[in-house]
């Protein structure tokens, strides 16, 4: 009894563990796709940053900030336009403040935002952003910014020498800028929305309508092409329904795909990624000379002369250990990491034999050079 009682058991945790895995792979839908209409509106803005130690631009080459400085001060009463030549003052930077309005957001909230340095500043620590109206695309103002800078950098220049930590003409203001006017939205009047995947997949907007139809009953989701699925929620709670839809899990599909980035040497394969039957051998010359000059002292007492005698060594590596290796047809990715790794070939090689492996036709996946 016991025995038969152990051995169920052993039966049941492969199934335990199966089910762990596939639990584990699913996501919720609000982790990969968004409401269509509720979404980040941007916003662009320029102004000026006043208060920094000698860092800002200069005037003689930057007209634009030498002009908004003079307009600025006629503003608050004070007239310079006619000694505009000898503003010579190096505290003030002309700057790009770009922030992002999210969905929903009310008037009086408070965003972040970023500011940019637009001239030949070299350094926007310490500075204050003064009051920046924020336009979006329709031209209409939907905050104003003002506040002290953060970069986050760390400059320091000596007669010799020079150190620069992170970019010093760039920061941000957290809470920097005063929400204006609102973005009008009416999401609970909806009588029907649709969910838009963020990496577009039939398979994943077909499980994903199967999930929204399991969950509300009947059948008002419908996947109407790789990236949309339409969801009919007439006579229904609109908030309560996409609440219960955000939640729901699902398993995406993607597709097989093989980035490389030629410049940093990365490579990065999807799950789904196949390589049918291929042998590979791959090698690199190598040649490596070194040069150890020494030095040949004359014997004491003669009349020789201290030289320098030249000792040269060449080492060439033709790669005459590596072997060829056979990929097996329809390997998973893991093999296929295995396999190249059993090649003893770096990134840089890495790339070349996918190359080869997609040339000769024996890679089942889109590869995508950067």
């Amino acid at each position: 009894m016991v025995d038969d009682t152990l051995r169920r058991f052993c039966w049941l945790i492969p199934l335990l563990m199966l089910a762990a895995s596939a639990a584990q792979a699913q996501v919720r839908i609000k982790d990969i796709a968004d409401v269509e209409g509720v979404r980040d509106n941007q916003l662009v803005g320029y102004g000026l940053v006043v208060g920094l130690n000698g860092t800002g631009d200069k005037l003689d080459s930057a007209i634009f900030t030498r002009q908004s400085l003079i307009g600025m001060l006629e503003r608050l009463g004070v007239n310079t336009r006619d000694q505009a030549a000898k503003l010579q003052t190096k505290n003030v930077a002309a700057v790009m403040v770009t922030a992002s309005l999210p969905a929903f957001v009310r008037s009086g909230s408070r965003i972040d935002v970023a500011v940019s340095a637009l001239g030949d500043a070299k350094d926007l620590t310490g500075g204050m952003l003064l009051v920046t109206p924020l336009l979006a695309a329709d031209g209409e103002v939907y905050a104003v910014a003002q506040g002290a800078i953060a970069t986050g950098a760390i400059s320091a220049r000596g007669a010799n020498a020079s150190v620069t930590r992170n970019v010093p003409t760039a920061g941000r203001i957290a809470n920097g800028a005063t929400v204006e006017k609102e973005v009008g939205y009416l999401l609970a009047n909806k009588t029907a929305i649709r969910l838009g995947l963020r990496n577009p997949d039939l398979t994943t907007a077909r499980r994903m309508a199967a999930a929204v139809n399991t969950a509300l009953g009947g059948t008002p989701a419908k996947a109407i092409d790789p990236r949309t699925v339409a969801v009919d929620l007439a006579g229904r709670d609109v908030i309560e329904a996409l609440a219960r839809i955000e939640d729901l899990r699902v398993q995406p599909d993607n597709a097989a795909v093989v980035v490389i980035d030629e410049a940093s040497g990365t490579i990065v394969m999807g799950a789904n990624v196949r390589v049918s039957t291929v042998a590979i051998a791959q090698g690199n010359l190598t040649i490596r000379v070194t040069e150890t000059p020494e030095v040949s002292q004359p014997g004491p007492l003669s009349n020789g002369t201290t030289t320098t005698v030249g000792r040269t060594n060449v080492q060439v590596d033709d790669g005459a250990d590596k072997k060829l290796g056979i990929l097996n047809a329809n390997v998973t990715l893991r093999d296929l990491v295995a396999s190249l790794n059993a090649l003893g070939v770096g990134p840089r090689d890495m790339i070349s034999i996918l190359q080869s492996i997609k040339a000769a036709g024996a890679l089942q996946a889109e590869l995508q050079v950067r």
